[in-house]
């Protein structure tokens, strides 16, 4: 008997069934079967369940004779089921890889519930992915198996069948079948989750819900829609049967009124002339089942009485009047961002006509991000070493709190900003600052970059349009003519930088200033960061620290982490450093050993902090070596990626370290230490001297001597690598942790 059973109805769907079903059979999790059963679909959906009946014992298709609807198709699949579990998925959706897994480990930690309930992501045409945005009512806190009378919350989730795993026992016991028609999931997932002796609740991504521009129900106007009022028959004549059910009423009928508002106010459902019909079977069915008690939002509250009285055009006159307000408040935010734009526009233009401020400096980094990078580490040099200067940081407000006490936080588009860059003597950016930024004489622009360039930038974009998305290269080149300084880490970088962003500009060529916390920063320190990260004592960390794929719309994970940690056992963490960690909608419940520092600012402390680091193509890796510590490389898709981005060197010829071409090949470059043994070290020694020749911690000095105080002689000079001191040691620790260094 296997585990679970996967029910697929088919109808209309050959152009994703294969999607679909592709889906269940990569599942890491093997012990379940595929029942797909053929609504008589007109297309090639039954000869594409048979090809795949064919390839593997564990589907089976079904071909019913006619075509019956979603609900009796079910109900055909649910009669051929074997599992202990039943779990249906649309022709159309797809699972999540390793979603069968995380459902098998959830049931087993919760005691075999009747009912596990669990999360999807909507997927459009586009590629983008949205989680439900009621996954907080999936939080497994609290205890394990529940009632519904314990959690009706979980009522407020999309009332379909396909994110829940059903105890097949616990269903045929209570005879629960599809009806026919529209909207048949309700009179199912109402009288399930009310009836189940216990419910548990698994917060992750399991179902990948396809969201097609044109053939499902949501989109097609028809009377079929008519078809919810048997529906909200069947669920009342379910509670009507079992008194002890009778406390969900006032819920249902409110749920009821939602439902028939919602449909009454799609426009594209139901056909124009029975929009009136519709409206009077509501109203009737509101009358028949009123049943008092369930709290409803103050907004819905007269369009519900409405409803009941059957004042069907004092109601589109209200409905109207609000979408007439809706585009009146848009309108009249339209017209206040003009005025405002236009606002601060002239105030620039009449504070570049004021004197410079030769003591203010502007700092920015990362796209307006918070308080790091080399910006950071040459705006604390600079209020250390030059007096009197005044000094900004341009970030967001949600930012605001990492900008240190003394430096003035500068909100984009306010017109403090617009002033700061007007009359700023000083602008410092690793990016680039607004288009309408003009460059006047006597200011001065560093530029610092984002570390040492191994992918495609700048003009060498012009034949990588998968890479440039857009890029306005005109633009792109007006902005580096505003530069004085470029910085540079390395004769590498300097080579690449001035080839790609070609102007008069001056490179200095003085290492990194990020990196200067790299050799100033001790033990203690060091198990500060670690214990504030959440790091056990003992444990190895791994940083994953993924770069974005421009091949792709959607970022999807290369690496699977918890077969990772699984793999290494429990004396190793992973701090994942990545766009997204799971698959579409990029969301799932955090496993123990896996820590998700994704939203954290400080790159540098996370490299601080961690053991060794898993990287692909990303720029850190130019700076991690400065620590001596070991370095993974995964190029699993090193051949799109040359394509599509294109990089200056052969990374797998000259790398930091381990390469892995595959996952496999990673997970057995752990297993064996060969990540940390002494190849490793020879490599990273090697990559360390090439491109970190003056990364010994006054890279932010010599900066700040060189532009603000104009020191051309006696600068700090590089300390020979021979002579330095040994980079922020991790603290002592016993267990696996202890020695990585190589």
């Amino acid at each position: 008997m296997p585990r679970f059973s996967v029910i697929v109805p088919a109808f209309r769907v050959q152009a994703y069934l294969h999607a679909c079903l592709d889906s269940v059979l990569a599942q890491s999790f093997k012990d379940y079967e595929i029942v797909v059963v053929d609504d008589c679909s007109p297309d090639a959906c039954g000869p594409i369940a048979d090809e795949y009946a064919r390839r593997d014992p564990r589907v089976t298709a079904l071909h019913l004779p006619r075509n019956t609807g979603l609900g009796p198709a079910r109900n055909a699949g649910m009669g051929r089921a074997a599992g202990d579990y039943l779990i249906f998925l649309d022709g159309d959706d797809t699972l999540l890889p390793d979603a069968l897994q995380t459902i098998a480990d959830r049931i087993d930690a919760t005691g075999e519930p009747d009912v596990l309930m669990y999360d999807y992501a909507r997927t459009y045409w586009t590629g983008r992915s949205v989680r439900n945005v009621l996954a907080g009512h999936l939080d497994e806190g609290g205890p394990a198996r529940f009632r519904l009378t314990d959690r009706p919350e979980l009522l407020q989730l999309l009332m379909v069948v396909w994110n829940k795993a059903y105890r097949r026992a616990f269903i045929e016991a209570e005879g629960f079948t599809f009806p026919p028609g529209y909207y048949e999931d309700t009179p199912w997932t109402y009288p399930v989750l009310m009836s189940a002796g216990s419910i548990a609740v698994l917060d992750a991504v399991c179902v990948s819900y396809r969201q097609r521009r044109r053939g499902n129900i949501l989109s097609t106007t028809s009377e079929k829609h008519f078809d919810v009022f048997d529906q909200y028959d069947r669920v009342f004549a379910f509670i009507d049967a079992r008194p002890e059910l009778a406390l969900w009423r006032p819920v249902m009928f409110r749920r009821m009124l939602d439902h028939f508002s919602a449909l009454f106010a799609s426009r594209d459902r139901l056909p124009h002339h029975r929009r009136a019909a519709f409206f009077r079977r509501a109203a009737a069915s509101c009358r028949r089942y009123r049943t008092p008690g369930a709290p409803v939002p103050r907004r819905a509250l007269l369009r519900h009485g409405l409803l009941r009285l059957g004042a069907r055009r004092t109601y589109q006159a209200l409905s109207g009047a609000q979408r007439l307000g809706g585009r009146l408040r848009r309108g009249s935010a339209a017209v206040r961002r003009a005025v405002r734009g236009a606002a601060l526009r002239a105030h620039y233009r009449i504070q570049l006509r004021l004197p410079l401020r030769s003591r203010d400096a502007v700092f920015a980094a990362r796209g307006r991000g918070g308080y790091t990078g080399s910006p950071a580490a040459i705006e604390a040099k600079v209020r250390e070493l030059v007096p009197g200067v005044r000094t900004a940081w341009i970030c967001r407000a949600a930012d605001a709190h990492t900008v240190p006490t003394g430096t003035r936080h500068l909100a984009p588009g306010t017109f403090a900003h617009w002033t700061a860059l007007a009359r700023s003597a000083y602008l410092v950016n690793d990016a680039a600052f607004d288009r309408g930024l003009v460059k006047r004489r006597g200011q001065v622009l560093l530029q610092t970059h984002e570390g040492t360039p191994l992918r495609t930038v700048g003009t060498d974009l012009l034949d990588r349009p998968a890479a440039a998305r857009g890029t306005d290269f005109e633009q792109l080149l007006r902005s580096v003519d505003t530069w004085d300084f470029s910085l540079s880490a390395n004769p590498h970088s300097t080579l690449v930088r001035e080839r790609a962003y070609p102007s008069a500009y001056l490179t200095l060529e003085y290492g990194s200033p990020r990196n200067d916390v790299y050799h100033r920063t001790g033990p203690a320190d060091v198990a500060r960061l670690r214990e504030t990260l959440g790091i056990p004592a003992g444990c190895t960390a791994l940083l994953y620290a993924p770069t974005h794929r421009d091949y792709r719309r959607v970022q999807r994970p290369a690496l699977d982490l918890e077969r990772l940690v699984r793999v290494l056992g429990p004396q190793f963490v992973v701090l994942a450093r990545a766009p997204r960690l799971v698959g579409p909608g990029g969301h799932r419940a955090p496993h123990p050993r896996i820590i998700d520092v994704s939203g954290h600012r400080s790159v540098e402390t996370l490299a601080l902090a961690s053991d060794a680091l898993i990287t692909d193509y990303a720029s850190l890796m130019f700076d991690y070596v400065n620590l001596d510590r070991p370095v993974v490389l995964h190029l699993a898709d090193i051949e799109a990626y040359e394509a599509a981005r294109g990089t200056y060197f052969d990374i797998t010829a000259f790398p930091p370290g381990i390469v892995a071409r595959g996952q496999d090949e990673l997970f057995d470059i752990f297993a064996t230490d060969h990540w940390r043994g002494s190849r490793s070290a020879q490599l990273r020694a090697a990559f360390r001297a090439r491109f970190c020749p003056y990364d010994d911690g006054y890279a932010a000095e010599r900066v700040v001597r060189r532009v603000f105080l104009g020191e051309t002689d006696g600068l700090p000079l590089p300390v020979p690598s021979a002579a330095r001191r040994t980079p922020s040691a991790l603290p002592a620790q016993d267990g696996a942790g202890a020695g990585v260094k190589s």
